[in-house]
């Protein structure tokens, strides 16, 4: 594998109405087998997936390194909670039960948890294989069939995927993948023997997911972006909450829709932690993501770099100070040269009003803003129309508590940040999106309820 970016790896053909129908078709047999396989059954086949994953780690992250261009560093992580996921909900799957009820007279009633059949997956480019793996096991876990159609940006790894399943032992036809943008994604939400979506990107998108669901009656699970608040207080670690920082922005190159860039740095240690979170961004090392040294790679293409840019131009303009980066980086490396790279960007002199501190940027740009009060900061970090996450640095554990108790967000780190056990739901609240990724909460996204009444005695008439 080499790097070579801006330049055509593969072409890969869009999947149009017939080829969807065909997947679709093909899922829809193989939950005919796999739900009515026990959940232990499944669980063999999952862990086994999770085997191949974990024995393949570093021939998948090069993989995702080359489909997305974040740093080897990172993809290896991806792919560790990528075979976890799997082994996880492996764990789970033969857990799967409902409840028996008393009634009167000796009869009863009882509950069961039922898989939903064919689903729709559609990912994201920021993560492209982690994504898939979020989405499969829980759903595969709980004996439905999956669909899958990753982002046109990134569409090698997944592929990769579907491979490993069929490896592992799922019926043929269980995890399909389709590809396409658009019109891809729309022949997927409208088939009528789809039982439901999960979709992770853009809230304009999410919007036009779920009135296509709606159409059919589907239920959907929505994670959208954020504008998240991360709130430094001074009496941190001040050391801690610099990292913590930098890993709620810089991550994949700013490229994650949970990522804190609205900082908020109580006024007493500004100027000290503007410093230092200077100093370290200026010392993160840009270029060849294959490299064991690189800690950000090259944003996902041309258009997305040119659009970080444009609000780094307006901050500018609207009164942000460029503290450090934000300008495009050439590489010593002639193959790198038409990569997409640009320096982390730290603005300074920010104000809430700025577009900077209101729109999801999706690139390494961090906005600093002053605080004085808790009241006063809870109230600003709340005054968004997102709420995927936020996080919280502070010795004072009543009071980081208090605070992300009145945070308005469905993730709230205390002393760390965009750290994702597959145990814990990720998920947001307001425009970020609902429903849940990981943890036990994603079962019931991913099955249905049944209950049933059985009467012991005769059946009394009111007629």
């Amino acid at each position: 594998f080499k790097m070579c970016p801006g330049r055509v790896i593969s072409k890969l053909l869009c999947s149009g109405e017939k080829e969807v129908d065909l997947a679709v078709q093909s899922a829809k047999a193989a939950f005919g087998v796999w739900s009515q396989m026990s959940g232990m059954e499944r669980s063999r086949v999952l862990l086994e997936a999770a085997r191949i994953i974990r024995e393949q780690r570093e021939e998948i992250a090069t993989l995702e390194t080359i489909n997305n261009g974040k740093s080897i560093f990172e993809a290896r992580v991806d792919i560790d909670i990528s075979w976890q996921c799997l082994e996880y909900y492996a764990g789970l799957a033969g857990s799967l039960a409902g409840e028996h009820i008393q009634l009167p007279g000796g009869s009863f009633g009882y509950t069961r948890r039922e898989p939903l059949g064919v689903c729709v997956g559609i990912g994201a480019w920021n993560y492209p294989f982690q994504i898939a793996c979020w989405k499969s096991a829980p759903a595969l876990a709980c004996g439905n069939a999956m669909v899958f159609k990753p982002s046109p940006f990134t569409p090698i790894s997944v592929v990769r995927l579907a491979e490993i399943f069929t490896e592992a032992g799922v019926p043929k036809g269980l995890f399909n993948v389709v590809q396409g943008g658009v019109a891809t994604g729309q022949f997927l939400c409208h088939h009528p023997d789809v039982a439901k979506i999960s979709f992770t990107g853009s809230v304009p998108t999410g919007i036009k997911i779920m009135e296509m669901a709606a159409k059919g009656i589907k239920p959907v699970t929505l994670e959208l972006g954020g504008k998240s608040p991360l709130i430094i207080f001074s009496d941190c670690a001040l050391e801690n909450a610099v990292n913590g920082a930098l890993m709620a922005n810089f991550l994949t190159q700013g490229e994650v829709c949970c990522n804190g860039t609205r900082v908020f740095v109580e006024r007493k240690i500004l100027d000290v932690f503007t410093k230092e979170v200077v100093k370290r961004t200026q010392k993160i090392k840009v270029g060849d993501p294959l490299l064991e040294d690189t800690r950000m790679g090259a944003l996902i293409n041309r258009p997305h770099l040119d659009r970080v840019q444009g609000f780094i131009k307006q901050a500018k303009e609207q009164g942000a100070e460029v503290l450090c980066g934000g300008d495009l980086y050439v590489p010593d490396d002639p193959k790198l040269k038409n990569g997409y790279y640009m320096r982390p960007c730290v603005l300074g002199n920010c104000r809430d009003d700025m577009t900077c501190v209101k729109e999801e940027i999706f690139g390494p740009v961090m906005s600093i803003l002053p605080f004085d009060t808790e009241e006063e900061v809870v109230e600003r970090a709340n005054n968004t129309k997102f709420g995927l996450a936020g996080g919280v640095f502070t010795r004072d554990i009543q009071k980081a508590h208090r605070v992300v108790a009145a945070l308005k967000a469905g993730m709230c780190f205390i002393n760390n940040y965009n750290i994702s056990p597959v145990e814990l739901p990720f998920g947001g609240y307001k425009a970020s999106g609902f429903g849940r990724e990981n943890g036990r909460a994603a079962m019931e996204y991913y099955s249905q309820l049944k209950t049933v009444c059985v009467e012991m005695g005769d059946v009394e008439s009111v007629f």
